[in-house]
C-alpha cells in the first residue's frame, strides 16, 4: 500500500485530508511538527510528503531543504494564498508541487494521484537503466541533455527547473515571472516569451527537441 505522510498542524484541515486520502486507498499518517517529520520521513520513508509550510519547530521549508539532503521523496507543498514567495522558494528548494488554501480535498488527492504516477513512471525508468534524457542539478545551478552541459543563464536555468519538475503542468507567464525574478522586478510577458525561446534554441542544439510547448494565451509547459 502506497504510504502518504502529512504534515499539518490545524487538526480539522490534517482530518480532512486523511479521511479523503484513506478513502482513496491509502496509507495516512499525520504529523503536526516539522522535526517530527524529519523523523517520520528518515524511519519510514513515504512515498508522498504533503508538507504544510507554516509549522511549530521546523517549518516547511526547513524541511524540505533537510530532505533534500538524504531522500527524493515527493514533496507537496500546502501554503497560503498569500504566501507567494514561499511557493516560490519551495520549488526552489525541491518541492514538486503546491496546492494552495484554502482548496478542494479532492484536487489533493487527484494531484497526489499524478504526482505518484509520475514518481513510478521515472522508477521504472530508472531500473530499466533509461533516461528522459534531461538532468537538473539544482545546487549547481547545473541542467543536462545527456552527458551535454547546457550553457543556460540564470534565469533560464530556473524557468527549466519550474517547468521540469511538473511534466504536463501548464505555468502561467505570471507564474514563470515570479520563478524567473525573486526582486519582484516589473517585467513584460515578452520578457518570459524571450527567455522561453532563447531556453528552447539551446535544448533543439542539444538534441532535445521541442520538450518545452507554448500553450496559446496561457504559458508554457514541459512534455515528457
Amino acid at each position: 500500500m502506497t504510504d502518504i505522510l502529512i504534515v499539518e498542524d490545524e487538526a480539522a484541515i490534517q482530518q480532512l485530508l486523511v479521511d479523503y486520502l484513506q478513502q482513496a486507498g491509502y496509507k495516512v499518517k499525520a504529523v503536526k511538527r516539522g522535526d517530527d517529520a524529519l523523523e517520520c520521513i528518515r524511519e519510514s520513508a513515504p512515498d508522498l510528503v504533503l508538507l504544510d509550510v507554516m509549522l511549530p519547530g521546523i517549518d516547511g521549508l526547513e524541511v524540505c531543504r533537510q530532505v533534500r539532503e538524504f531522500s527524493h521523496v515527493p514533496i507537496v507543498f500546502l501554503t497560503a494564498r498569500h504566501d507567494e514567495i514561499d511557493r516560490i522558494v519551495g520549488l526552489r528548494l525541491g518541492a514538486d508541487d503546491y496546492i494552495v488554501k484554502p482548496f478542494s480535498p479532492r484536487e489533493v488527492v487527484a494531484r497526489v494521484d499524478a504526482m505518484l504516477r509520475r514518481s513510478r513512471w521515472y522508477s521504472e525508468l530508472a531500473e530499466k537503466g533509461e533516461s528522459t534524457g534531461l538532468h537538473i542539478n539544482n545546487r549547481d545551478y547545473q541542467a543536462f541533455w545527456g552527458d551535454q552541459l547546457l550553457d543556460l543563464t540564470p534565469v533560464e536555468f530556473r524557468l527549466l527547473s519550474a517547468l521540469h519538475a511538473h511534466p504536463g503542468r501548464v505555468y502561467r507567464r505570471d507564474e514563470l515571472i515570479n520563478i524567473a525574478y525573486d526582486d519582484h522586478r516589473i517585467v513584460s510577458d515578452r520578457t518570459v516569451d524571450s527567455h522561453i525561446k532563447n531556453l528552447r534554441q539551446k535544448l533543439h542544439a542539444a538534441g532535445a527537441g521541442d520538450i518545452i510547448q507554448a500553450v496559446y494565451g496561457v504559458g508554457y509547459r514541459y512534455l515528457l
